[in-house]
């Protein structure tokens, strides 16, 4: 099965829930479908959705929630 990675579209603060409270887009293990959001990047107070360019499954998140991140970095990994 070959590996593909959804990058950080831009540098901010990762999060894998819509809001507080609320559960995850995606959880480790679930499958994704391309153009589905996985998380948003905060960027002063404006929210920006993650959207998967491709689809897989069995996604396994690198970052946790609330971490900081870079553009071009790694936020998961999917198996095709």
């Amino acid at each position: 099965m070959a590996v593909k990675t959804v990058l950080a579209p831009i540098p901010g603060i990762f999060y894998r829930s819509p809001s507080p409270g609320e559960p995850p887009f995606k959880q480790d293990g679930d499958s994704v479908a391309a153009g589905e959001t996985i998380g948003l990047i905060e960027v002063m107070k404006t929210f920006n959705p993650v959207v998967a360019e491709v689809g897989g499954s069995n996604v396994k998140f690198v970052l946790d929630n609330e971490d900081a991140v870079m553009a071009g970095q790694p936020v998961c990994e999917l198996e095709d």
